[in-house]
């Protein structure tokens, strides 16, 4: 049984606070998991983050969960997302060189799917995205940029953070493939819904796995 273990992950200018609990047979891909925003008290030890780390830890995916440039032991200061971008970029290039070649998850819960997709959208090494409580007043005009990447989107219909509303709007022009899980009476934290947040990404997940199992038996024909 692997431990948990707690990292620094290297930064251009220091390290963020991590942690990571391996799994004990080769992964199908890895798993990359950001918090909400860092001055509302975010953490990597949100239930919410803590429930999507554990729920691809379940399914034999390694996920590290970290914190933000000045959250925790996090070197650094709050950037307005900016800095953040390259956190995740940090957090991917540390999985990358811990599991060569594996493909990537990234999930991101409100401020973390804000930061955290725009970076997977965009990074080679991430295959699918996961967004939770995705607030469109952030993302604005930004569409993802036409990536074609997996995408399943997490939202309650009683958000009063980020209102269903406004991301069912977004979600209409985000580039295919998509879906949107809508979990009625849901709040922004997701309270008492977390065991359905789990088997909506496990099922998401499983869907993945199949499809890379296919692609690998193409290519042995090939």
């Amino acid at each position: 049984m692997s431990q948990v273990l707690h990292i620094n992950i290297p930064t251009a200018t220091g390290h963020l606070e991590g942690i990571l609990k391996p799994v004990d047979t080769p992964p199908p891909f890895v798993g990359v998991v950001c918090h909400p925003h860092p001055l509302y008290g975010g953490n990597m030890h949100n239930k919410v983050v803590f429930k999507v780390a554990q729920t691809l830890q379940a399914v034999g995916i390694p996920a590290l969960r970290f914190n933000f440039r000045g959250v925790g032991h996090s070197t650094g200061t709050y950037d307005e997302g900016r800095g953040e971008m390259d956190d995740v970029r940090f957090a991917l290039e540390f999985m990358s060189r811990r599991y060569p070649g594996v493909p990537a998850i990234l999930a991101g819960f409100s401020f973390g799917a804000y930061v955290g997709l725009r970076v997977a959208a965009n990074d080679d090494r991430v295959q699918a995205m996961i967004g939770l409580g995705v607030p469109a007043r952030m993302f604005g005009e930004i569409l993802l940029n036409e990536c074609h990447k997996p995408k399943l989107f997490l939202h309650g219909t009683q958000d009063e953070q980020a209102p269903y509303d406004l991301t069912s709007h977004w979600f209409n022009d985000v580039p295919a493939p998509k879906s949107l899980m809508t979990i009625e009476g849901a709040d922004h934290f997701f309270q008492g819904r977390l065991d359905e947040v789990q088997g909506i990404i496990t099922e998401f997940i499983r869907g993945l796995e199949s499809e890379q199992l296919t692609q690998q038996e193409q290519r042995s024909r090939i």
